[in-house]
């Protein structure tokens, strides 16, 4: 099917950073195609916190309540699926859906977020965004003056280490292999009595997602409450790159302050551009990025 709508915009992700640029929009009478598969990355995290008003939610009670209100706009519409390439064209854009549907917008938005990678630990994936989870500000709190380790090594670890010891002072650092830190860091953590462990994890033993123990291969176990880990990620979507947008050297969708991609009339927020993942920083840049797109709009037309 190819639809002959030409959008004003088409959204890519429709989770918190999509919705909020939609919901500008759609205030804004923008024609408006929300593309989303429907997987967000946060959908087995039990509670969601630090977004004023809804803090302790679910994100699936959030993401609720955000669509319903944004389909109040009727120049909002909605499309269940994955959105699979894109191309420019004489209009703007062209996107493609696993289902072969075609669809043509002015301006595009990816909303799209990322994927973690998972290490090859037993249990693990069972446990992200329960017990084991990636940010002490939306998780931290519930496991304060808990026992807790942090997967990590070198520089990301010492960041995790140093966040995490406000909250509890039992603290272990796994560096899967060989710890690398310079002097300055090892007094740093020798000063906070934070033991480091070199041993590789096989396994973490777990009920319904929360952690009792973590295996080591050498077969020693330990109990903890919680786990950090700092994973690397891969984008959800593979069409910015093909339409030429640049990645910064993290990974991230490179934008500017208005969250423009190195593409004309290309836009990206929430996770895919920023380390700061959390559900209020996805609200907020998806909402500057609806007022730049329907800004553009409206300097093109006027």
């Amino acid at each position: 099917m190819t639809d002959k709508t030409i959008f004003d915009a088409i959204i890519i992700g429709g989770s918190y950073a999509g919705l909020s640029s939609a919901l500008v929009l759609g205030r804004s009478l923008r024609n408006v195609l929300v593309i989303d598969s429907g997987r967000p990355c946060n959908r087995q995290t039990p509670h969601s916190h630090n977004f004023l008003t809804q803090d302790g939610k679910t994100p699936k009670e959030i993401s609720t309540i955000a669509k319903q209100q944004v389909e109040k706009y009727k120049t909002v519409q909605f499309y269940d699926g994955l959105a699979v390439s894109g191309k420019k064209n004489d209009v703007g854009f062209e996107i493609a859906t696993h289902s072969g549907d075609i669809f043509n917008s002015k301006k595009l938005i990816f909303a799209s977020g990322i994927k973690d990678m998972m290490p090859n630990i037993k249990g693990f994936s069972s446990c992200w965004g329960i017990s084991v989870i990636h940010c002490p500000y939306c998780h931290g709190y519930e496991f304060h003056g808990k026992k807790t380790g942090i997967i990590a090594n070198g520089d990301k670890a010492i960041h995790l280490a140093s966040l995490v010891n406000n909250l509890t002072k039992n603290i272990t650092l796994f560096t899967v292999g060989k710890a690398d830190f310079n002097t300055e860091q090892i007094e740093k953590l020798n000063k906070h009595k934070i033991n480091i462990i070199e041993t590789e994890i096989d396994e973490i033993v777990h009920e319904k997602g929360y952690l009792n123990n973590v295996v080591l291969n050498n077969g020693e176990k330990l109990t903890f409450d919680a786990l950090y880990a700092s994973l690397p990620f891969s984008q959800n979507s593979d069409i910015p790159s093909t339409l030429g947008c640049k990645l910064t050297e993290h990974g991230h969708i490179e934008t500017d302050g208005f969250q423009k991609t190195t593409i004309e009339g290309v836009y990206a927020c929430g996770d895919n551009t920023t380390f700061m993942r959390s559900v209020a920083n996805a609200v907020f840049s998806g909402n500057l990025t609806g007022a730049v797109v329907n800004g553009e709009l409206v300097n093109e037309q006027f």
